[in-house]
């Protein structure tokens, strides 16, 4: 049996590349195929596995700005010929569930979410674009979702990230999908438990738009409140422009996992103010006993314990409810005054571990073989799978 792995970028590395590290971890001979790769975003796991990319990555700039080229995704996906492959394992948010597959192989997409900026949140995007790009999105948009929706009805069967997910892939794409959370690298936390927390606060991850970092570092401003920022992105300079001359405000830049997991163990709480599709940073700070105050919508409802869930689980954190200053320091006030003297550490690892890797592999190798159980033959365990990707 002849297997392939699909992701759509290796551009950075994040939860999707994680999750396609570890399918390509149950199916150590498979072929990788990507739209474009870089050496910062491939898994240090895939380096030595064959991958294939598209036209895309000879073009000056793809890999840096691989999004502005949407018009090109159709045609760079359908190059990726995979006739001749029997199984076809995909991990996408983009549009690489339209690769070409020969008659009778089955493709089996684990789904982070249809293409935000074509689907959901299309305006959002278009409206903080400049009048140049914006012309040129809105005049390729409509075609390459048409495209898309036309891809997902060539997929096999749909798995989702969260019931988030599964319900926007009903929506767009008018397809069930089948709820199986991605891995976390717990394993990570038992390097930190000898870290005590300090009075700080901390946000992690990619500085982007939709990851409304802007609000909490309002928040934490306003309420005297130290707040440690780790990771980079292209809002970076604004942010500091913004807190430039305050020393409660700290950008720590890009951690290395070690460094990162530190500063979870280390902080009073983790601030999470994005609308993730599901979001692996809360659940990587839980593991580290440290409890999370989230945007409560999302996927944020599905990785932290708040209220809003009523009693079906162990507060774990809080939620705020609108994306504004205001609202988190609503919520960090009640968290500060009313829940933090109740936290329990140990239930928030508990919580957390109900994610773990090993788990992940377990789910997903069963969902395949009970979809196609000739694939036994060349899957691994799931002890291999976890001693390859759990490093």
């Amino acid at each position: 049996m002849r297997v392939a792995v699909v992701h759509h970028w290796f551009v950075t590395r994040g939860g999707g590349e994680r999750v396609a590290e570890c399918i390509a971890a149950l199916f150590p001979q498979a072929e990788i195929f990507t739209l474009v790769a870089s050496p910062a975003g491939l898994p240090e796991t895939l380096a030595a596995r064959r991958v294939h990319t598209s036209f895309l990555q000879r073009i000056p700039l793809a890999r840096r700005q691989h999004r502005h080229f949407l018009p090109l995704y159709p045609a760079a996906t359908e190059a990726m010929d995979l006739r001749g492959f029997d199984l076809v394992l995909s991990s996408d948010s983009g549009p690489v569930k339209g690769v070409r597959l020969s008659d009778g192989a089955t493709h089996i997409c684990y789904c982070h979410s249809p293409m935000r900026y074509l689907w959901d949140g299309y305006e959002a995007y278009r409206e903080s674009m400049g009048a140049v790009t914006r012309f040129a999105f809105t005049a390729t948009a409509p075609r390459v979702r048409r495209w898309d929706a036309a891809a997902a009805r060539q997929v096999t069967y749909f798995l989702a990230n969260s019931k988030y997910v599964a319900e926007r892939i009903g929506r767009c794409y008018g397809r069930e999908a089948e709820v199986l959370p991605p891995p976390i690298d717990l394993h990570r936390a038992a390097a930190v438990t000898d870290e005590r927390p300090g009075e700080h606060y901390l946000c992690a991850g990619r500085l982007v738009a939709y990851k409304r970092t802007e609000i909490l570092i309002g928040a934490c401003q306003r309420m005297n409140r130290r707040l440690r920022i780790a990771g980079t992105g292209p809002e970076e300079p604004k942010l500091r422009r913004m807190a430039e001359g305050d020393a409660r405000i700290e950008f720590l830049g890009e951690l290395s996992n070690e460094e990162l997991w530190r500063e979870y163990a280390r902080s009073r709480a983790l601030l999470f103010a994005a609308d993730e599709d599901f979001g692996m940073v809360p659940l990587e700070a839980q593991a580290c006993g440290r409890p999370v105050i989230a945007y409560g919508i999302g996927g944020s409802l599905e990785t932290v314990c708040g209220a809003a869930r009523g009693g079906e689980c162990e507060m774990t954190g809080t939620y705020f409810e609108q994306q504004s200053a205001e609202s988190v320091i609503e919520a960090m006030e009640r968290w500060e005054q009313t829940m933090e003297s109740s936290f329990d550490p140990q239930i928030a690892r508990r919580w957390a571990a109900q994610f773990a890797t090993p788990l992940f592999l377990e789910r997903y190798r069963g969902f395949v073989l009970g979809k196609v159980p000739e694939a036994a033959e060349v899957c691994a365990s799931v002890s291999e799978a976890a001693a390859t990707v759990l490093h």
